[in-house]
């Protein structure tokens, strides 16, 4: 599967992303507001769930890398794991390279899943959870016009820490009303 954009294009994850996939997993400033980063044994076991064949009824991540349309560099990755089949709820979660931010990569990328998540997979809501210091983070998902619908203290254990975390949300129908 590919989503074609612009500038960018998100295509499903093979083997020819394990190079990104232990870049994004195991550098400390990128994971400083996510995880404390995996080794390159933990980065791999995550990275080959990720390779699995995916489906609405899949309980694993779809995971797409980012790719430039031009230069094919990898830029990052963006996915959705579905948390309610019923009430057709999926989380989103994205990643991009130091270099990549700030360029409008991200925000395309977030474009291109929404259309697909709620075009083609007919998802009714995305989540997602970001670190309260993670600013890029939500300041991207407010421009995707996701709503910040709770702040959960103590949330996530990152270097020892407990961080406090912001959670979004984004309906369908507001989404399409936008």
């Amino acid at each position: 599967m590919n989503l074609v954009g612009s500038t960018i294009t998100l295509k499903q994850y093979d083997e020819s992303d394990w190079p990104l996939a232990l870049h994004l997993s195991s550098d400390p400033r990128l994971m400083q507001h996510v995880y404390d980063p995996f080794t390159e044994a933990e980065a791999r076991a995550r990275f080959e769930t990720r390779l699995l064949p995916w489906t609405k009824e899949s309980e694993h991540w779809l995971s797409l890398s980012i790719n430039h349309n031009e230069t094919q560099e990898k830029f990052g990755s963006i996915g959705l794991k579905i948390t309610n089949s019923d009430a057709k709820i999926a989380e989103i979660g994205f990643m991009l390279k130091t270099s990549a931010q700030g360029k409008g990569y991200g925000f395309t990328a977030l474009s291109l899943i929404l259309k697909h998540a709620f075009d083609t997979l007919k998802l009714n809501k995305l989540v997602a959870t970001c670190a309260v210091s993670n600013i890029g983070s939500y300041k991207l998902l407010e421009k995707a016009n996701f709503i910040r619908e709770g702040h959960l203290k103590q949330n996530t254990l990152i270097g020892g820490q407990y961080v406090d975390d912001y959670l979004y949300g984004l309906c369908s129908r507001d989404w399409r009303s936008k």
